[in-house]
């Protein structure tokens, strides 16, 4: 059963409906207006056959709860949480545009040029979230907002989990989130870390940068297998247009076991960022280095032990690093340089009494 709102309909005595945008699996999303701060927002309706639910609705508020802490440029921002007669909303930021998923569809295959500003404004926003301590658990296409002056915004923390409640020994019997993006350790069960977050990011930009998913069936139990046991295609059989540097990391995103990913969407952008800067209107800057905190870390209130979390791939490929070698060079220089000085002038001493 799907909601019937009427035209014209007004939640809270406050947000007016204006027309449905969206749909989901587990809710409605309209185009409204609120009409206190006479602005314009998206409303999001959980469907009236989950009302009853005390799981979807826990996971509603859940979304509305993980969303709201979190202020940042590239996540939508999250304004009101309420309950009428026509049910439980969420009011947000409207963001005029479309999704990426659509735009992919649309485009098939994107050049480096359009792709990468996307991509680091989904590393932008991961990564602060990682940084608050939270995994969004469902990245995908679908929930990354595009505007016409190509403003990517995150959305749907639906399932997100906080890392402080995470057991990183706990096995989930249901999975929720998309079984295309899914990390393999998400659909095993196991626990979610960041690099979960990042593994899901790389299925999207592989499917950007080569028109297709690394791994495509139908099937969930062949699409388990195939992420566990088969290595994905090569993206630069598929578009030969690719660097073979940007394949190399897309590939390192998509390793079956955490450990060998970035470990959070900051790694992710730094290396990244080697591929060009972002227009100057989006006010994107290299993401701190900061310690990740794990699961168990924070679930026992300890302190991170201070480490740098960028690896050595990081180190390499990150066009922040120091060339010692480029310094070194130049001082050998400015040291010859100078110390020819007194030889010139011994010269010109030693002659110049021939011309007086």
């Amino acid at each position: 059963m799907v909601n019937v709102i009427a035209a014209n309909t007004v939640l809270g005595n406050r947000y007016h409906l204006i027309h449905q945008v969206g749909k989901g699996g587990m809710a409605l999303v309209y185009e409204g207006y609120d009409q206190m701060l006479e602005r314009p927002v998206a409303i999001k309706l959980l469907r009236e056959d989950f009302l009853a639910d005390e799981g979807f609705r826990e996971r509603f508020r859940q979304e509305a709860k993980s969303a709201a802490n979190l202020t940042h440029p590239n996540i939508v921002t999250i304004y009101d949480f309420g309950f009428d007669d026509n049910g439980l909303f969420i009011v947000m930021e409207f963001v005029k545009g479309t999704d990426l998923k659509t735009k992919i569809r649309e485009k098939h295959i994107f050049s480096v040029e359009e792709g990468i500003p996307l991509i680091l404004q989904a590393c932008a926003a991961l990564g602060y979230a990682h940084r608050a301590g939270i995994v969004h658990c469902d990245v995908k296409p679908h929930n990354m907002l595009v505007t016409r002056d190509n403003r990517l915004k995150i959305t749907d923390f639906g399932i997100a989990r906080a890392l402080s409640t995470i057991d990183p020994h706990e096995k989930q019997e249901v999975v929720w989130g998309s079984p295309q993006y899914l990390s393999p350790e998400q659909a095993q069960g196991s626990a979610p870390t960041p690099a979960s977050d990042v593994y899901s990011l790389g299925v999207v930009i592989y499917e950007m940068f080569t028109g297709r998913l690394p791994f495509e069936t139908n099937d969930s139990d062949e699409l388990a297998a195939l992420r566990l046991s088969t290595d994905p295609l090569p993206p630069h059989l598929l578009n030969p247009l690719i660097p073979s540097a940007l394949e190399q990391i897309i590939l390192k995103v998509l390793s079956k076991e955490p450990s060998q990913r970035y470990r959070t969407a900051d790694q992710l952008g730094r290396v990244l960022l080697s591929f060009g800067q972002l227009p100057d209107k989006y006010n994107l800057v290299p993401p701190p280095i900061v310690p990740v905190l794990s699961s168990e870390t924070q679930s026992n209130n300890q302190q991170p032990p201070a480490i740098n979390t960028i690896s050595s791939e990081d180190e390499i490929i990150s066009p922040f690093s120091v060339d010692w070698k480029t310094i070194g060079l130049e001082l050998v220089c400015i040291l010859l340089v100078g110390g020819l000085i007194p030889f010139w002038l011994f010269v010109w001493f030693s002659i110049k009494p021939f011309f007086n």
